[in-house]
């Protein structure tokens, strides 16, 4: 049996693990969260596997190990460094990012300005992560193409038909616990890796292991973490950190954590799993590959040394072994950036913009489409001609310039406006495309160099700085320059404003009455760390005019806003929104379901909100000619 054919049988088996892990998950999707972020009932290790698993990718392996073999350590800047960095710092955010209602950022953005903002990022976060995706698509080829000699479109093939079958079946849940496989996986081929280059050149050497590393390179600057000088280290940090602290699939992990403490103390693992990999075992291969291959001179050929080392010193099953080792770090970054990106075409565009009124029955068909549209996007942007980190670099280069100020200066600035983050949006967003495609049409000079660095400095990164810089200006000038934000766009974002809006209902009811007896019955709750997730479930006696219902709810009762389209909107009524009662269509036109996420201190008052919701929600409902029940938690259908 050849090598291609013993890698087919383990890949499929490998799949077929992982697609009864996404099976698993798709039979317990049973409410928005469920569907969308994973139940937020997420611990911090599978965040943590699945944080670093989602920015290792075979190809990046390669890539990073590349750096090393022709910059030494100093090329941890343009990649490893911000990683780590980046994972690291959204941790540190997870106290602000947790505390926010929204399911993607698109819509987070929507609910902090209101506007026609959404629309736009979720076009660039969808692009972007095509962008991603692309890298892992591009890796996956050429270890197909060297260990195999396989053309290309089949290995293309390949990772579509693999990535599209589990995440199709069980969303974010299913990325999540599969990532844990997949960064195991991926960390035992490149943990041996290391230690066979590792004694292999010492071998040569007639040093050992320890003497090596210690002495090998010395002298030539290879160990100077600042080769390339204090400059174009800033410059890197600052145009690669922002994009990936703002990266919208890591954000929707932080919101999948079952509490804050496990968000933080999951990106903190993360970093350090990104560090071993990325960090140490990449840069030891790279010295290692150094000393064996001391001939190579350009990144084309760095990158598939480790590939070549393989062949060469490995027997077949071994090669297997390693291929589906870089498989599994490709696959784990592909279904989350599909996932990801996916999430924002059904949610972000089709149910904001075409059908606000989905089920979500009809959201799961349109994810799953959306899903694929991202993978094929992908596929066929791998099949130009840019080397593995340049997809990733510009993709995060895009990111940083278009919506890095809108989303961190709307969290923390009151002042910013709606007009000031789109404006920041067009400009950063316009600027850096326009530059990115100025530098891929003409290319580089004969060092290598990009068009728009050989004019200055500034403009290494495709002129990210600069565009980055315009952003940041635009959003400051002309928010001071615009009328101050709604207090219901301010409301979920800082507490002084929410505290506007509070009102006292609790004590107005009677929770021993029967009534509310039987609604406490039919109520959904389950403790997920630090929050109560609660949730209600009607039924009403004809399919619903979802449009009109909810105008007729909010002319009805002032305590009802949305700022996001009609597809989730609150009962305002104090300052944690998430604490707030909200309304989504169910499974079918029949179907409202209704929830919120407490703290656990303050369930007894959700329970409360949420009746009262309940009595709004059937008042309307009759004046409208319309009868509800209750959906017993028993009667219940995975979505």
């Amino acid at each position: 049996m050849n090598m291609l054919s013993m890698f087919g049988i383990c890949l499929a088996i490998y799949i077929l693990v992982l697609l009864a892990i996404g099976w698993y998950y798709s039979k317990k999707q049973k409410s928005v969260v469920d569907f969308w972020l994973a139940g937020r009932k997420i611990g911090y290790i599978p965040i943590g596997f699945s944080a670093a698993a989602s920015w290792i990718t075979g190809g990046g392996i390669l890539a990073v190990t590349a750096s090393y073999l022709l910059g030494g350590l100093g090329s941890i800047w343009t990649f490893a460094a911000p990683n780590v960095i980046a994972l690291f710092v959204i941790g540190l955010l997870v106290s602000k990012i947790k505390s926010l209602p929204a399911i993607t950022q698109p819509e987070l953005l929507e609910q902090r300005y209101a506007g026609s903002i959404r629309l736009p990022v979720a076009i660039i976060v969808a692009i972007v992560m095509m962008l991603f995706a692309a890298a892992d698509v591009s890796g996956l080829m050429l270890i197909f193409n060297v260990f195999f000699g396989l053309d290309p479109i089949y290995a293309a093939i390949l990772i579509v038909v693999a990535v599209s079958a589990y995440v199709l079946l069980g969303g974010l849940s299913a990325v999540v616990w599969t990532d844990i496989i997949q960064y195991l996986l991926l960390a035992t081929v490149v943990i041996v890796l290391t230690i066979a280059v590792l004694f292999t050149a010492s071998d040569i050497s007639a040093l050992s292991i320890g003497d090596f590393v210690a002495s090998s390179q010395s002298g030539t600057g290879w160990w100077n973490p600042f080769s390339i000088g204090i400059p174009l280290v800033l410059i890197f940090c600052i145009a690669i950190i922002p994009g990936w602290i703002s990266e919208h699939d890591q954000w929707q992990k932080v919101w999948a954590a079952k509490d804050e403490k496990n968000a933080r103390n999951g990106f903190f693992f993360g970093s350090f799993l990104i560090f071993l990999i990325f960090g140490v075992c990449c840069c030891l291969l790279g010295l290692g590959l150094r000393y064996l291959f001391p001939e190579i001179s350009n990144m084309g050929e760095a990158e598939i040394a480790l590939l070549s080392y393989s062949l060469n010193n490995f027997s077949g099953i071994v090669i297997v072994l390693i291929s589906l080792g870089l498989t599994a770090a490709a696959m784990s970054c592909m279904d989350t950036f599909a996932t990801s990106g996916g999430s924002t075409i059904s949610r972000d565009i089709y149910q904001r913009y075409i059908k606000p009124d989905a089920t979500m029955k009809e959201l799961k068909v349109v994810n799953r489409i959306a899903v694929l549209i991202i993978i094929f996007g992908a596929t066929g942007i791998a099949f130009t001609s840019i080397n593995i980190i340049e997809y990733i670099h510009i993709a995060t280069y895009i990111a940083s310039a278009a919506y890095f100020f809108p989303l961190m200066v709307g969290l923390f600035w009151k002042r910013a406006t709606k007009e000031g983050a789109i404006v920041s949006l067009v400009v950063g967003g316009v600027c850096q495309i326009g530059m990115v495609l100025i530098d891929m049409y003409m290319g580089t000079n004969a060092a290598g160099v990009y068009y728009l660095e050989t004019f200055s400095p500034i403009l290494t990164c495709h002129g990210v700085i600069v565009s980055m810089a315009l952003s940041a200006a635009a959003i400051i000038v002309v928010s001071l320059m615009t009328k101050k934000s709604s207090v219901y766009n301010l409301a979920p974002f800082f507490e002084d404003e929410a505290k506007t809006l509070e009102t006292d209902e609790v004590s107005r009811v009677d929770t021993l009455s029967n009534e509310y007896g039987g609604y406490k019955d039919v109520l959904q709750a389950e403790v997920n760390g630090e929050r109560e997730h609660l949730q209600l479930d009607l039924k009403a006696s004809v399919p619903l005019n979802w449009d009109r219902f909810i105008e007729e709810l909010r002319a009805k009762n002032t305590a009802w806003f949305t700022s996001s389209g009609t597809n989730a909107v609150y009962r305002l009524t104090h300052a944690d929104l998430l604490s707030c009662p909200m309304i989504s269509r169910g499974n079918n036109e029949q179907e409202v379901w209704i929830s919120a996420e407490p703290r656990v201190e303050s369930t007894t008052t959700a329970q409360v909100e949420i009746y009262l919701a309940y009595k709004e929600i059937m008042e309307t409902l009759q004046s409208m000619g319309i009868l509800t029940d209750f959906i017993k938690p028993e009667e219940k259908t995975a979505i």
